[in-house]
């Protein structure tokens, strides 16, 4: 029993432990003060900055827009300062050193309307290179053809099977919009296979050689796709005008997959050939060459792996950011932390590195205008 009017010694050692001093490092918790006259019209760039110490994915959020600033706007040496075997990797159009920029996505993003922001990258030349699944491919095209439509999570299965809508979420795509694809793809993929087949009679033994023409990529199919959809609205029309690549690794895992396997029937004993070695090889090179590489992952998966393992290549990327809602406690490799990636050599130990845990839909569209349309394209001539 306690003494009368005195707390318990038990009690009183497990509520009331004294702290630490606290280091001088430790930084206060705050957040934005909207009564202040200059939280009045805020702009991204510094909304974002604001959130920097209020914890939580606000706080990795800001860190996530810091790191793609830093990553956007490194500058290494000018070229005329580099041994001619050092040239490889990317220059401004100033000629100095940046970053080779590797943005992964997956199929939902492209469906949802942050197509439209992803587009505003490549069209820009804010990335370097893209890795995509098969959805993320065919769905930007489908969208030329024929819209995607608002839904709702609860709308049964069953009654909407019957009535030839596929549900994405609380998305809606007719499933028309896929008979349009398929009457679109398909005399690209016949004179896609002519050509093969002119290379191929026309190179003999040297067929399928590095430098063939008959040799075929994932890579060089969808630029292609890109040419022939001619629509400002597509990621890949501005990747095809821009050279910039998107690999696709899993290029069959979807309804390009229908496609490519109807058309082994249609155009049937010839059938087109994808060489899947050579696009390896080229997101790997591309990776050894650059000055600098930097990750920007938006969702998990085949998407993240592919870009992570092609910075192995170098020993580890510079600079690393994740977004996803994947977690880590089954082992995949969507929820993976970097430090992870870093166990493997895939970020290198001293990057600038963040994951942020949410929906990508939610944060992407703030990222880019806390960065890389903080400012005119023209004028920043950042990339």
């Amino acid at each position: 029993m306690a003494e009368s009017g005195k707390l318990p010694n038990l009690a009183s050692d497990a509520v009331l432990k004294q702290s630490i001093p606290v280091p001088d490092s430790f930084e206060e918790v705050s957040g934005i003060d909207y009564s202040k006259d200059n939280a009045y019209n805020m702009n991204a760039k510094d909304l974002i900055s604001s959130m920097s110490k209020m914890g939580f994915q606000a706080s990795s959020l800001s860190q996530a827009c810091k790191i793609i600033d830093e990553m956007r706007t490194w500058r290494g040496k000018h070229k005329s300062e580099l041994e001619e075997h050092k040239q490889g990797g990317e220059f401004d159009n100033k000629g100095f050193q940046k970053t080779t920029i590797f943005m992964g996505y997956t199929s939902n993003l492209i469906s949802s309307g942050l197509r439209d922001t992803l587009r505003y990258l490549v069209q820009h030349k804010m990335v370097s290179a893209i890795v995509a699944t098969a959805g993320g491919v065919e769905e930007d095209l489908i969208k030329c053809l024929a819209p995607t439509y608002m839904g709702d999570y609860t709308l049964p299965g069953k009654g909407l099977r019957d009535q030839g809508m596929n549900r994405i979420g609380n998305l809606l795509v007719p499933n028309d919009n896929y008979c349009k694809f398929e009457e679109w793809i398909v005399p690209i993929f016949d004179q896609i296979l002519q050509e093969q087949q002119e290379e191929l009679a026309k190179e003999g033994p040297n067929a399928f050689d590095a430098n063939s023409k008959a040799n075929w990529t994932p890579s060089r199919l969808i630029d292609r796709l890109g040419k022939e959809i001619n629509d400002e609205t597509s990621v890949l029309y501005w990747a095809h005008k821009n050279q910039i690549p998107i690999f696709c690794p899993a290029l069959t895992d979807g309804s390009i997959g229908d496609m490519l396997f109807f058309h082994t029937f249609k155009a049937s004993p010839q059938q087109l050939r994808l060489d899947i070695v050579a696009d390896i090889r080229r997101i790997n090179s591309m990776s050894m060459e650059a000055s600098k590489a930097g990750m920007i992952i938006l969702g998990g998966g085949l998407i993240k792996h592919h870009i992570c393992n092609a910075c192995l290549m170098r020993n580890g990327a510079d600079y690393a950011v994740y977004i996803n809602t994947g977690q880590e406690f089954d082992g995949s490799d969507a929820g993976a932390r970097p430090d992870e990636a870093i166990s493997w050599g895939k970020i290198k130990a001293d990057a600038k590195s963040v994951k942020v845990y949410a929906d990508v839909s939610l944060v992407l569209p703030l990222i880019v205008a806390a960065t890389f349309a903080s400012e005119c394209p023209e004028a920043s001539g950042e990339r």
